[in-house]
């Protein structure tokens, strides 16, 4: 008699959970072990765009820090209302710097950044809905860590309510001041790890969040996670392909109501 347990539908999406799938892989045969060359850890950036220079965001964070971590840690929330009241560049610098910023590189596969990535792997790019920045013109910009600066890729002052069409119609979406796209490559990660990489590319992705949240909190605004989506929605936004490259979180920020 078969005595294991099931859970109907739901079998296949809690074994996404577990990491049981490592012990069918073979690890001699991943990309890396096979001496195929790494992706690149920066998706190259085309040429012609425009581009923004961003003021250090790791020293911004320094100087603009109103609290503690201990204080940002107590008084973290998921903000859905924002002010009107702008980011600074200073500002979103800083927020830029702390979810994703480049510490050091170790090596063209190997570079350590302000979140912690299953073998330093980062499979993320960042894409910026830029509402309201002081400085920047509203738009959709791609954050390049490695170079500390923001390429634009359109302008548009209905930035913030083409980003919450794309959440759902999410209304607070298109009040923040900016919200913050993650995408995946699953190839960086599937290089390392083949088909363990992407319960670890969930979990990478919780890391640069929580990162947005405190560092908000810690500048005296706030953040909200989100999860639910548009898909395609979201994918057409940025301009990525939906297979190579996808949408995998948002988080929205911005000042807190007076």
């Amino acid at each position: 008699m078969d005595t294991t347990k099931k859970n109907g539908p739901f079998d296949d999406c809690r074994f996404f959970l577990k990491d049981t799938v490592r012990q069918t892989i073979d690890f001699y045969r991943t990309g890396q072990s096979l001496g195929e060359p790494a992706p690149p850890l920066q998706k190259p950036c085309p040429e012609g765009l425009e581009r923004a220079d961003l003021p250090d965001g790791r020293e911004c964070m320094k100087r603009m820090c109103r609290m503690g971590l201990a204080d940002a840690i107590t008084r973290r929330v998921s903000m859905r209302s924002f002010s009107d009241a702008p980011f600074t560049l200073e500002e979103l610098s800083a927020l830029l710097w702390a979810s994703q910023g480049v510490r050091e590189v170790i090596s063209p596969e190997c570079a350590l950044r302000t979140v912690p990535s299953a073998g330093a792997r980062h499979a993320f790019e960042t894409y910026v809905a830029a509402n309201r920045i002081e400085g920047l013109k509203p738009g959709l910009y791609r954050y390049l860590p490695f170079d500390g600066i923001l390429a634009q890729l359109f302008t548009d002052t209905a930035i913030g309510r083409r980003a919450a069409a794309a959440c759902l119609g999410q209304d607070f979406v298109a009040s923040a001041a900016a919200s913050f796209f993650l995408t995946a490559l699953p190839a960086r990660m599937e290089w390392r790890y083949d088909r363990a990489a992407h319960k670890v590319i969930a979990i990478d992705a919780g890391h640069v969040v929580q990162n947005i949240y405190l560092s908000a909190t810690a500048l005296g605004a706030g953040a909200c996670a989100i999860a639910a989506y548009d898909q395609n929605a979201c994918d057409r936004l940025l301009g990525v392909d939906g297979d190579q490259e996808f949408t995998v979180y948002i988080a929205a920020a911005g000042k807190k109501l007076t």
